[in-house]
């Protein structure tokens, strides 16, 4: 198993994974088959019978079992005498269970939950992770993303060989997952099979093969999603001072507005009105610095929240 190593300046640890998802990026119905399969069997993965068991070929059983790590699905576990075999974490059971809070993934709100599942410690996406937490560009090209991924994997891998190759797999992968299914460039068609297309994240523009972040207010980011994720990444660094900054909510790496492509209003308005009736949560003001500010452990929050905004309407 390979060694996850910190990022600078973060609590965040990164694996070296790189072009691992056999060139599919997460398509509809495989998480929650992932999950499944493993709850029936904790070495499925690892069985030579695991293609006529999940339905599908070598290499998406290989791509299955990918991203139901990178989500935080399942969790890889070796023993020595025994073969590998994965364990469901908490968050899993609770999302996808047969009573869990979405099974089948079918409010939008899922999707930006397990979009940000993909960037928490410890991290086996780390193109997704520099993309969305360290890439600077508002506006890019492929090369230029792939570029900068050579400087990064330096400094975060220096002993790890990695070719260039793999970043354009990875890339390639990610802007499939991603860009918009309206947006005017045309994509492959197995992009059109991609949910995470849906959340709006980034925008092809038309006849170039350039492409642009969308910063601010999405259609289907729930308010109580992003606080959620406010109080999650609080809890990696808490300290019992129960307030972080607005400016490191938008812009520290691993962060929300990172992650989700924020503004200071789309945040700052999101913590708004779930203050409104959620009463251990406030946005103060001291001395023109703008924070948010919590009364209780914020694991303990975010979890009170996330059930509350599920159990909605059941």
């Amino acid at each position: 198993m390979e060694q996850a190593q910190l990022v600078e300046n973060t609590n965040i640890k990164i694996k070296p994974t790189f072009a691992r998802h056999e060139t599919f990026h997460p398509r509809f119905g495989w998480l929650k088959k992932g999950y499944d399969k493993v709850s029936e069997d904790q070495e499925v993965f690892s069985k030579e019978d695991a293609p006529v068991v999940l339905g599908v070929g070598k290499n998406m059983v290989k791509a299955i079992k990918y991203w139901c790590i990178a989500f935080k699905i399942i969790e890889e576990k070796r023993v020595k005498g025994r073969k590998t075999y994965y364990e469901l974490p908490p968050f899993a059971s609770k999302l996808l269970g047969s009573d869990g809070w979405d099974p089948y993934i079918e409010n939008p709100s899922s999707l930006w939950l397990l979009h940000w599942n993909l960037f928490k410690s410890p991290c086996d996406t780390p193109v997704w992770y520099f993309t969305f937490n360290e890439f600077k560009q508002i506006e890019f090209v492929a090369d230029d993303l792939i570029f900068s991924l050579r400087d990064f994997k330096d400094r975060t891998f220096p002993s790890k060989k990695v070719s260039d190759s793999s970043f354009t797999k990875d890339v390639s992968c990610l802007l499939r997952m991603y860009v918009e299914k309206n947006s005017p460039k045309i994509l492959k068609e197995d992009s059109l099979d991609c949910p995470f297309a849906d959340l709006g994240l980034i925008t092809a523009y038309s006849g170039s093969k350039r492409y642009a972040f969308n910063f601010g207010n999405k259609s289907t980011l729930a308010p109580e999603i992003i606080v959620y994720a406010c109080l999650d990444f609080s809890a990696s660094f808490y300290n019992d001072a129960k307030t972080v900054s607005i400016s490191r909510l938008l812009y520290d790496a691993g962060s929300p507005g990172q992650v989700f492509k924020l503004n200071e209003s789309s945040l700052c308005e999101a913590i708004e009105q779930i203050a409104k009736d959620f009463k251990e949560i406030t946005l103060t003001d001291t001395a023109g610095m703008i924070q948010f500010a919590f009364t209780e452990q914020p694991e303990i929050l975010s979890e009170k929240l996330l059930r509350r905004f599920y159990n909605k309407g059941r």
